[in-house]
């Protein structure tokens, strides 16, 4: 019998969790389509009319708790909304003033902040560049698509915005990552939107977000769907844009999410192996080798990323904020009690326990474990309640890169984990 490696910090157990903070909310100053965040401001009751704020003391607060109940070599910070920069400079600055005041000597205190990029100017990409913040700028690629779904409160395109944005991070050399949302129009145009990310905005790191909503995804939590209007996995009532769907029509189908994927895999193995970062192809290599997918939505678990409301509740998880799955409030119950509670661990553990016969069947299974839980709300071929509505596309795409990734983890001097 192996015996159980603990890792230790400081001479003690190492402990560990994550936290996204979402100091102002769904506050935003632009109003894209397929947003799931928006609408918490009715879900939530917010009072009318009002912004959310993190007032200071109760952000230290937040700082503090955050720091103290970690045991780990780095405790990373990070930050949504909405729309954060709309909280201002001297907010931030506040933010770091804070972490600097609780950090234990030896700890590294990390940043990441989620933009869309509108607001940014040279005093804020100096301060972000000046305290390490890693930036996740929002793009959905050139300006016809980037602009159909992402609109100003007027209902005008926020691309020249953004472009102007991203310009700002390269000349002050800010660490920044691209998010690029998939959607119907963007999954029919692969190799343009990769093209422009790489060549044009030269983004250091490209995350790919499949956009798979419901119809009712604004008033209903996940898992609270009824169960007999969910549709067999690839029928009619599946697809976006057919009559009856349970899809919006602005989301990717299972099918366009897969050729995505691979015609876009296809270039960057034959051009950009090893010199462009594409998050899901680096986290597959991760996955062939035999490890644990360094991204929760293709892991064996979830629920180790919490998300917490200016006011201090807590949810299982960024797309849960929901009155279901709310599990506490910083100034009620200790963070690290409600990110290590019975509820939270169940959360995270339903991801493998609940999988469909289809799903835990499957080849590739090892690759992404019924992807993330927000997504199954369909049927499996079978008619089993609790299947992953991209689950095509994401077959696909694992078959398709199977042979590569074997000859990518062998070429680095690595066993090949099998995938049959």
């Amino acid at each position: 019998m192996q015996p159980i490696k603990i890792n230790l910090h400081n001479g003690k157990a190492s402990k560990r969790f994550h936290v996204m903070s979402k100091p102002i909310g769904a506050a935003c100053n632009i109003d894209c389509t397929y947003c799931y965040y928006l609408s918490k401001q009715d879900l939530l009751e917010y009072k009318k009319g009002c912004s959310p704020e993190m007032p200071f003391d109760q952000l230290e607060s937040y700082i503090k708790q955050y720091i103290e109940q970690q045991n780990t070599p780095e405790i990373i910070f990070t930050w949504q909304g909405g729309e954060p920069t709309m909280l201002g400079l001297d907010y931030f600055k506040e933010v770091v003033r804070l972490q600097a005041k609780y950090a234990p000597k030896g700890v590294l205190i990390s940043n990441d902040l989620q933009t869309n990029g509108t607001l940014l100017t040279d005093a804020w990409c100096y301060f972000l560049s000046k305290h390490n913040f890693l930036v996740g700028l929002s793009i959905d690629g050139p300006e016809m698509y980037h602009n159909a779904y992402r609109k100003n409160r007027a209902g005008r395109g926020t691309f020249k915005q953004v472009m102007a944005g991203i310009t700002l991070l390269h000349k002050h050399k800010v660490n920044f990552a691209t998010l690029t949302c998939i959607n119907k129009l963007t999954s029919q145009n692969p190799l343009e939107i990769y093209r422009f990310l790489r060549d044009e905005v030269r983004s250091p790191q490209i995350q790919f977000i499949p956009i798979a909503e419901p119809e009712t995804f604004r008033e209903t939590a996940p898992h609270h769907w009824q169960k007999e209007q969910l549709p067999i996995l690839g029928s009619k009532q599946a697809q976006p844009g057919e009559l009856g769907s349970v899809v919006t029509s602005w989301s990717v189908s299972s099918e366009g999410w897969g050729t995505f994927l691979c015609t876009v895999f296809d270039e960057w193995v034959k051009q950009d192996l090893g010199r462009v970062n594409v998050q899901y192809f680096e986290a597959c290599v991760e996955t062939w080798m035999g490890r644990t997918n360094p991204l929760c939505t293709l892991g064996s678990l979830c629920g180790k990323g919490l998300a917490m409301e200016p006011n201090g509740d807590v949810f299982a998880c960024d797309h849960y904020v929901y009155p279901e799955y709310k599990i506490g409030n910083i100034h009620e119950k200790p963070l690290d009690q409600m990110a290590f509670s019975a509820k939270q661990q169940a959360f995270g553990f339903a991801k493998s326990r609940t999988l469909t016969k289809q799903c835990q069947n499957c080849d590739y299974k090892f690759a992404c474990f019924g992807e993330c839980p927000k997504n199954r709300f369909v049927r499996s071929y079978d008619g089993e309640v609790g299947h992953n509505y991209l689950c095509q596309g994401w077959h696909m795409f694992f078959k398709h890169i199977d042979t590569y990734m074997c000859q990518i983890v062998s070429a680095m001097g690595h066993q090949v984990r099998k995938t049959v």
